[in-house]
C-alpha cells in the first residue's frame, strides 16, 4: 500500500481533525524509528498513520473494527496485526512482537502527550521543545491525563530504550516533520 492509499483510507473514516493530526504524529515518530533502525519507512509510517482508523467512528470496538475494515480494504495481514497490536492488554490482545509493533505501541501515547504539550506552548510547536520539560509533564498525571504513562512505559521496556530515548527521538521525528504535518492539516 502507498502512503497515499493509506491516507485516503485514514480519511475515509476519520473527520475530526485531532484524530488526523495524531495519525499524523504517529505516522512521523514510525518513519523516524525506522530510519534509525534500517527497516522500511513507508511501510512503517502509513502502520503509523491508520493505527487508530477505526477508533472515531467505533470507539467502543477500537482494534476489533479497524481488522475488519482494513481486510476490507485489502491489506496485508501482517499489517493488520501491527494496527491491532497497539491496543494490547487494552482493547486488543495482541501482543506487539515486531519492533514496528513495540515502537508503536510505546509512541501512540507518548504522541498524545507531545501533542497536549504543544497546544499549551506559546510557539504552539515542538521546535525546541526540551526532553525535560516533556519528562516534567509525564510525570504530571493531570497533564494529558488521557495518555496512559503504564504504556509508555511498557512500550520503552520492550524496545529496552529508557524513557529518555524514547522521548528524544519522538521529539525529534516531531520537530522535523512538524511543517510538513501542518501543511498537510491545511490541506
Amino acid at each position: 500500500m502507498t502512503r497515499e492509499q493509506a491516507f485516503k483510507i485514514l480519511k475515509k473514516y476519520n473527520q475530526e481533525e485531532y484524530h488526523i493530526k495524531h495519525a499524523l504524529m504517529v505516522e512521523s515518530i514510525m518513519k523516524h524509528f525506522a530510519r534509525i533502525k534500517n527497516y522500511e519507512e513507508e511501510f512503517w509510517g502509513n502502520v503509523g498513520l491508520l493505527h487508530d482508523m477505526d477508533y472515531e467512528m467505533y470507539p467502543m470496538e477500537h482494534c476489533k473494527k479497524a481488522s475488519e475494515l482494513l481486510k476490507q480494504e485489502g491489506v496485508e495481514d501482517n499489517f493488520i496485526h501491527a494496527v491491532c497490536s497497539h491496543g494490547y492488554n487494552i482493547c486488543s490482545d495482541i501482543k506487539p512482537e515486531h519492533e514496528m509493533e513495540k515502537v508503536l505501541y510505546a509512541c501512540d501515547e507518548l504522541a498524545g502527550i507531545i501533542a497536549s504539550l504543544i497546544n499549551m506552548r506559546p510557539s504552539k510547536n515542538a521546535q525546541g521543545m526540551e526532553v525535560s520539560t516533556l519528562k516534567k509533564k509525564f510525570k504530571d498525571k493531570t497533564f494529558a491525563r488521557g495518555c496512559n504513562r503504564e504504556i509508555i512505559k511498557s512500550g520503552a521496556e520492550m524496545l529496552n530504550m529508557d524513557l529518555t530515548e524514547l522521548f528524544e527521538q519522538a521529539i525529534k521525528a516531531i520537530e522535523s516533520d512538524e511543517e510538513k504535518i501542518n501543511l498537510e492539516m491545511k490541506l
